[in-house]
């Protein structure tokens, strides 16, 4: 390691540190956070005083579920995602990542996985930490989709016959997530190193860059139904379409995985974090893009570009055309 990456000359001032010390049941090889309440995340920004940034968010999944060689690889946009923390290593809030997605013939359409829970610890002077998160996956269409004729007809007659239609995050899609092969726990791990499920091509790690890496993986549930029927044929259609278009992300039964690369920690400034995701937000929805840069698209191991298939893509956009059709 280089000088300049020494822990000791990157930690600022403040850290007190212990919490993770505070129960055996906290350490490493399998550390056991349960006896910790899962938090809110947004309820103890009042109690953050350090975070790391998620420089690098990469996501990896099989595009053709049980098929090995067809994993992807994809940096989702960088540094919305954080972890915050107090002077002692407790966790009190994780910032999540978001993406858009342009589809040719419906716009743009955002992805984000939103924290519900979470708990955990940090130790810097060590660079370890272990974290347990609940999620949702949201994809909801931006507003610069309403250029596209299609949606805007669409978000039209949805409104004006009485059905809720993906619009904004608050209206969002959601498809439920849990921990690999238990249905029934929606909680799962962050922990320590980079995923040893499957091996990550040198385009997505950043050893010589970054402070530590984290890995999570989660299964892929049922989208939640509104109890509108027709909203929930709609959003089953758009998640279809979603995912012949990326590659079968967020497929049922699927497993997502991603490694957190962190940036070194720094001071938390508790009204910029308050308002962090929502701005970031906003501007992806202006612009389709994030303000610290973009992510990547979707590659193989060997750095070919996954393509969706053109006939799945259509066969999606057919579906569509007879759900209005046979709806509106």
């Amino acid at each position: 390691m280089s000088e300049s990456r020494e822990p000791s000359r990157l930690i600022p001032p403040g850290w007190v540190g212990g919490f993770a010390q505070s129960n055996p049941a906290f350490a490493y090889p399998d550390p056991d956070l349960s006896s910790l309440p899962m938090l809110p995340n947004m309820a103890n920004i009042g109690k953050l005083d350090r975070q790391q940034a998620v420089l690098w968010p990469e996501f990896s999944w099989e595009s053709d579920p049980g098929v090995p060689s067809s994993r992807c690889y994809q940096m989702f946009a960088p540094d919305i995602s954080r972890i915050g923390y107090d002077d002692a290593g407790r966790v009190y809030s994780i910032i999540c990542p978001q993406q858009g997605v342009v589809f040719a013939s419906l716009g743009c359409l955002n992805v984000e996985v939103s924290v519900t829970g979470q708990r955990g610890w940090v130790d810097e002077p060590a660079k370890t930490l272990a974290g347990d998160l609940e999620v949702t996956g949201k994809i909801w269409f931006s507003p610069s989709a309403k250029e596209n004729s299609l949606v805007k007809w669409l978000w039209n007659e949805f409104i004006t016959s009485g059905h809720p239609f993906p619009h904004d995050k608050d209206h969002a899609i959601k498809v439920a997530t849990f921990d690999p092969g238990n249905p029934q726990q929606p909680i799962f791990p962050l922990r320590q190193r980079e995923s040893t499920a499957f091996p990550s091509p040198a385009f997505a790690r950043h050893e010589d860059v970054a402070w530590n890496v984290g890995h999570i993986a989660v299964e892929i549930g049922d989208i939640a139904t509104t109890g509108d029927e027709v909203a929930d044929d709609f959003n089953a259609l758009v998640m279809d379409l979603f995912n012949a278009y990326a590659g079968n992300l967020l497929t049922p039964g699927n497993t997502l995985t991603w490694n957190v690369w962190f940036d070194e920690p720094q001071l938390v400034n508790r009204y910029e974090w308050a308002t962090h995701a929502e701005r970031w937000r906003k501007s992806i929805d202006a612009d389709h893009g994030s303000p610290d840069g973009p992510g990547t698209s979707a590659r193989y191991f060997d750095g070919a570009p996954y393509r969706p298939l053109e006939a799945a893509v259509e066969r999606e956009l057919e579906a569509i055309l007879r759900f209005i059709e046979s709806h509106l």
